[in-house]
C-alpha cells in the first residue's frame, strides 16, 4: 500500500466498562513500544474493532450497499444520488469509496500488527490466542467487505510502520483464500461467548465463513468444489448447535427492540454507545430512512422518537409489493406507516395530541374516503408517482428514541452485522445450489413461519418446488430490507444488473455490467509507482 495509518495522535480504543460490553476510553500519545506490552497488546486488539463504526450504521454503509438495488432508490434530499443512478460521477474520486478503502486498510494494519507482535508479548498464552483468533476474524471480515467491492486488491499480511509506495491487485482467489484461512484458525481458537459483548466468537467466526464460502462459490476464478457444501454445514452448525444458544425470537418486530438489544438472534453485533466523548459519529441510521414527516402536515413536527427526517432513501415498487400484508408480519414490522399528532400550533379542526396525523397507506385511497378525514393521506398513487421522492413508508429498523435531542445525529443503537435469520438464509442458499431443496425449503419456511401472522403459519409455508434463486432473494430482501446486505447479495448471485434495470426506476436506465465493482480510489492509483500500470483501475471507469 502507498500508506496505512496505523495511529492517530489521539486514537480512541475499546474497552471493558462497568458493564461486559466493547466501550471505549480515549488513549493518547501511542508509540509503537506500547503495543510490546501485555496492556498495549490489548489495546491493539480493542482498537481493530474500531473501524467497524465507519461502515456499520452510517451514510457511507447505506449509501454503498442500499442505492442502485431493486430495493431503494433515491429519496429527495442527500448528495450520493449517483450511486443510486450510476451516474459518471460515480468514479474514482467519490470520498465514500476512498474512505472505505483508506478505512480498511488501516484497521488491516492494526491486526496485523496484533498478529505480528503477539509471540514477543508477555501474555497468558491461552488468552493470547484467543485474542489472535479475534484480529484473524477482524482481518477477514475486512478484506470480505473489499473483495466484494473491489475485486483484486492488494493483500498486506503483516505490518506496516512506514510509508511505502509499491502495491499490485493480488487475484480474487488469492484474496479469498486469505480470508478462508483466516477464519479457520479463528474458529479453532475463539471461545463460543465472550465475557465482553461485541467481540468476535466461534460462531460468528462460522457465520461469516459459511457467507464467505457462499459468496466464493459464485466467483468462477476462486470457487472450489465444495464451497456449497462446506457453506451449508458451518450455517446449520450455527443454528442447530445447542452450546450457542441462538433462537429465533418468535416475533419480528421484536429483533428491532432498541430495549433489548443483546437477544438471542444477534450473532455479532457492532456497538454503539450514548457517550458523545467515545461514540465517534454514532449509529445514524434513524437519519435516512425516514419520510418527510414534520413539515408541510397539520399536527406533526420533527421529535426524536420519529428521527431526523433525512429522506436519503425511498423503497421502489418491487420491494411495497413484496410482502403479503394478509399473512406477513416483515411489512408492519419493517415499516412506520402511522404519524401521531404531536404538534398543539398546528392541530387540524378536530385533531387532539395523539391522533393520527399521517397515514401512509399500502393501497389506493378514494378522494371521497380522503376528504371526510381530518389528517393526511398518502396512497400508493402518491407514493409511486413522477416526482415524489419526500413521502413513503419509512423504514423503522433504525430509529433511536434514545438519542439525546431532537437535533443529535449520533445513535446509540447497535448495528447487526450476523443475525439467526441471516444464517437460516445463507444455510438455504447453499442448500440450494447443492441440489438440495427439499432440505433448503425447511429453513425457509422457519423463517416464513416466524414471521407469519398469527394463524397464518401454515398458509406462509412453500414448497421446494416453488423455491429457486429469485425467491431467496425476495425473501432475503423481506427479511434483511435496508441492513447493508442488498448490493452484496445481488451481486454474488449475478443478479444485479437484470434487478435494478427491471425495479430500480432511477438506477435502471444507467447500469452496465462493469458496475459489479467499484473503481479503485484515485489516490490509491496515483500515489502507487508505476501508477495504473502497476495498480490498474477497474474497467469501465
Amino acid at each position: 500500500m502507498k500508506k496505512i495509518l496505523i495511529l492517530t495522535c489521539c486514537l480512541a480504543f475499546f474497552s471493558q466498562a462497568c458493564k461486559d460490553t466493547l466501550e471505549e476510553e480515549v488513549v493518547s500519545v501511542v508509540t509503537p513500544e506500547y503495543f510490546k506490552t501485555p496492556t498495549g497488546f490489548e489495546d491493539a486488539v480493542k482498537a481493530s474493532y474500531e473501524p467497524l463504526r465507519s461502515w456499520y450504521g452510517t451514510q457511507r454503509g447505506f449509501t454503498l450497499t442500499v442505492f442502485g438495488t431493486d430495493t431503494y432508490t433515491k429519496g429527495a434530499d442527500g448528495d450520493y444520488k449517483f450511486v443510486n443512478d450510476y451516474t459518471p460521477n460515480l468514479n474514482a474520486q467519490v470520498d465514500y469509496i476512498r474512505d472505505l478503502w483508506n478505512d480498511f486498510y488501516r484497521a488491516i494494519n492494526t491486526t496485523n500488527t496484533v498478529i505480528d507482535r503477539a509471540p514477543t508479548v508477555e501474555v497468558d498464552e491461552a488468552r493470547k490466542a484467543i485474542r489472535v483468533g479475534e484480529a484473524k476474524f477482524l482481518r477477514a471480515h475486512y478484506y470480505f467487505v473489499l473483495v466484494q467491492t473491489f475485486g483484486p486488491i492488494h493483500l498486506a499480511l503483516h505490518e506496516t510502520t512506514e510509508v511505502q509506495t509499491t502495491a499490485s491487485r493480488s487475484s480474487v482467489k488469492d484474496v479469498y483464500d486469505v480470508i478462508v484461512q483466516d477464519l479457520e484458525e479463528a474458529i479453532k481458537v475463539l471461545p463460543t461467548k465472550q465475557t465482553e459483548y461485541g467481540r468476535a466468537t466461534k460462531p460468528a467466526a462460522e457465520h461469516m465463513l459459511a457467507k464467505v464460502l457462499l459468496t466464493r462459490a459464485s466467483n468462477a476464478g476462486a470457487a472450489k468444489p465444495d464451497d456449497y457444501q462446506r457453506a451449508a454445514e458451518l450455517a446449520k452448525g450455527v443454528i442447530n448447535n445447542p452450546s450457542y444458544g441462538f433462537r429465533l425470537l418468535p416475533n419480528f418486530a421484536d429483533v428491532f427492540d432498541q430495549s433489548n438489544q443483546e437477544h438471542a438472534e444477534v450473532v455479532w453485533s457492532v456497538q454503539y454507545t450514548n457517550s458523545l466523548l467515545t461514540n465517534g459519529n454514532g449509529n445514524s441510521g434513524h437519519l435516512y430512512f425516514i419520510m418527510e414527516y414534520d413539515a408541510g402536515h397539520k399536527g406533526t413536527m420533527r421529535d426524536v422518537a420519529n428521527g431526523r427526517p433525512f429522506k436519503r432513501f425511498k423503497p421502489t415498487m418491487y420491494t411495497l409489493d413484496l410482502f403479503d400484508r394478509t399473512k406477513d408480519s416483515r411489512y408492519n414490522g419493517s415499516f412506520k406507516q402511522v404519524f401521531y399528532a404531536n404538534n398543539p400550533a398546528t392541530l387540524a379542526p378536530g385533531m387532539k395530541i395523539g391522533d393520527t396525523a399521517i397515514w401512509v397507506a399500502p393501497t389506493n385511497i378514494s378522494a371521497e374516503f380522503k376528504a371526510k378525514k381530518n389528517y393526511r393521506i398518502i396512497d400508493r398513487a402518491e407514493v409511486l408517482s413522477a416526482g415524489n421522492y419526500r413521502y413513503f413508508p419509512s423504514l423503522s429498523k433504525f430509529l433511536d428514541p434514545q438519542r439525546l435531542s431532537v437535533q443529535e445525529e449520533r445513535g446509540s443503537r447497535d448495528f447487526m452485522v450476523a443475525r439467526l435469520a441471516e444464517t437460516y438464509l445463507i444455510a438455504a442458499e447453499a442448500l440450494l445450489k447443492s441440489g438440495k431443496p427439499e432440505e433448503a425449503v425447511t429453513y425457509i419456511n422457519t423463517l416464513r413461519r416466524r414471521a407469519a401472522l398469527p394463524g397464518k403459519e401454515k398458509e406462509m409455508e412453500i414448497t421446494a418446488g416453488q423455491l429457486n434463486l429469485d425467491f431467496i432473494l425476495d425473501e432475503r430482501a423481506r427479511e434483511l430490507l435496508g441492513e447493508m446486505e442488498r448490493w452484496f447479495d445481488l451481486v454474488r448471485t449475478g443478479t444485479l444488473v437484470e434487478r435494478v434495470k427491471k425495479y430500480n426506476p432511477d438506477g435502471g436506465p444507467n447500469i452496465q455490467p462493469f458496475h459489479t465493482l467499484r473503481p479503485i480510489p484515485n489516490d490509491q492509483i496515483d500515489r502507487t509507482t508505476g501508477g495504473k500500470e502497476a495498480f490498474p483501475q477497474n474497467q469501465g471507469y
